[in-house]
C-alpha cells in the first residue's frame, strides 16, 4: 500500500531537501487557465518538493565577483538535473504502486497566459533568455514556444499548462509567500526552487504552514531593490489570495519592471556595462533604467535586450541574474535574532555594506 511516508522517504533519499503532501481540492479556487486539475482530472493528491538554493551561490553576487553560479546551479542545475532525477525516482515508486504519477518540472514561460501579467498569448518571460538576431526571427522564440496554442477539446484550457508554483507549495505545507512574493521555508527562507506529481493516489496530507509568520514584513526587500519594484510595506498595493481558507498576501510588484532590473541590474549594480553606455543611452533604449520613464513593459524591455544583450552572455539558457537584491536582503535579515535562518549558518550572509558602483 503507498504511503505518504514511502513518498517522502524516497524523496529525500533522491535529494529532495522537503517534501508535502495536499488534497489537489486545495487547488479548487484556481482559474481554469492555471489550474492543475486540467492536466489531470482523476488526481487526488499533489506532492511538493523542495530543493535548497546553496547560499553560497549567492555569494559571488553579495562581493560582486562572479556572477555565473546562481543561474547554472539554482536554476539550470535544479530546474534541469536535480529535481527531473527526483521527480522521476518517486515517480518510478507511485507508479510501481499501480498509481499515475504525473511529473511536473519547472517549465517557466510555456503558459498560455504570460506568466508576467496573466493576460493571454504571447508574452516574454524572465525564466529563459530572449535571442535578438536575424536568426531568431526565422524560428520558434526560445523564451516562448506556445504562441499559437489552441484547446484539443471543449472542455481543456490550451496547453501548456502552467499553475503557480509557490502558491501550490503553500498548498502543500511547504512555507507562505514574503512581501516580495517569494516563497519562504522554515529551512531555507527564500532560498529553494520546488517540483510537483500530481497523483490519483489518496494519501495522508500535511496541513498548510500555521507557524510564526516567516515574513518579519522588516522592507529589507524594498530598500534594496534597485529598481524600486516592490511597493512599500504600508503602501497599501497588495496581492491577496485566499488558498483554501488559507490568506496569502504579497506586495504587488512592478512584475515587468522587475523583469528589467533582475536581468539588467542598472547603471550602479551591473559591472558588466561601460559607464558610456548607461550616459549615452542611445534612442532612448535605457529610458525604463535610467528612470526617464515609469512605463514598464514587453516593448521597454525588448528595448533594454537590444542596447545590453552583447555586454554580458545568457549561460544555460537561462537569464543570467545580476539583480537578486531583494533575495540576498531577506536572506540577511532572517539570519538575524527571531528571523527562521538565525543560526543555520556559523557566519551570516551580509557581513559588510552591500556594494553599489560609483558612477
Amino acid at each position: 500500500m503507498l504511503t505518504s511516508e514511502m513518498i517522502k522517504k524516497v524523496a529525500k533519499e533522491a535529494g529532495a531537501d522537503a517534501c508535502g503532501i495536499a488534497p489537489i481540492s486545495r487547488l479548487s479556487g484556481a482559474p481554469d487557465d492555471m489550474n492543475p486539475k486540467f492536466l489531470f482530472p482523476e488526481a487526488k493528491s499533489v506532492i511538493g518538493f523542495v530543493f535548497r538554493i546553496p547560499r553560497g551561490v549567492q555569494r559571488g553576487i553579495e562581493e560582486g565577483t562572479q556572477f555565473y553560479q546562481y543561474p547554472s546551479m539554482a536554476y539550470g542545475g535544479i530546474n534541469e538535473i536535480f529535481a527531473p532525477a527526483v521527480l522521476y525516482q518517486v515517480g518510478k515508486l507511485i507508479e510501481d504502486e499501480g498509481y499515475e504519477a504525473f511529473v511536473y518540472r519547472n517549465t517557466g514561460a510555456r503558459g498560455s497566459v504570460s506568466d508576467m501579467d496573466g493576460s493571454p498569448g504571447n508574452t516574454l518571460s524572465p525564466e529563459e533568455q530572449i535571442e535578438i538576431n536575424e536568426n531568431a526571427k526565422t524560428s520558434t522564440a526560445h523564451h516562448r514556444s506556445v504562441q499559437f496554442t489552441r484547446a484539443t477539446r471543449d472542455i481543456n484550457v490550451a496547453p501548456d499548462l502552467q499553475f503557480q508554483f509557490r502558491l501550490v507549495a503553500v498548498a502543500c505545507g511547504l512555507g507562505e509567500i514574503g512581501w516580495s512574493k517569494m516563497l519562504l521555508t522554515p529551512e531555507f527562507g527564500p532560498l529553494q526552487r520546488v517540483a510537483f506529481i500530481f497523483t490519483d493516489a489518496e494519501l495522508e496530507y500535511d496541513e498548510m504552514y500555521n507557524g510564526e509568520p516567516l515574513c518579519r514584513k522588516c522592507g529589507a526587500c524594498v530598500r534594496e531593490c534597485p529598481g524600486g519594484c516592490i511597493p512599500a510595506i504600508n503602501s497599501g498595493k497588495t496581492i491577496t489570495v485566499d488558498l483554501d481558507g488559507k490568506i496569502c498576501e504579497w506586495g504587488d510588484i512592478d512584475m515587468w519592471r522587475c523583469y528589467a532590473f533582475y536581468t539588467h541590474a542598472g547603471r550602479y549594480y551591473n559591472p558588466f556595462v561601460p559607464k558610456e553606455v548607461w550616459d549615452k543611452n542611445e534612442n532612448g533604449d535605457l529610458d525604463l533604467m535610467e528612470g526617464v520613464t515609469d512605463v514598464a513593459d514587453e516593448k521597454e524591455i525588448m528595448k533594454v535586450y537590444g542596447a545590453l544583450q552583447k555586454y554580458f552572455p545568457s549561460w544555460v539558457g537561462y537569464n543570467m541574474a545580476k539583480c537578486g537584491g531583494c533575495i540576498r536582503a531577506c536572506v540577511s535579515m532572517l539570519e538575524k535574532k527571531g528571523g527562521c535562518m538565525e543560526g543555520r549558518f556559523e557566519e551570516p550572509l551580509r557581513s559588510k555594506k552591500a556594494w553599489r558602483l560609483d558612477r
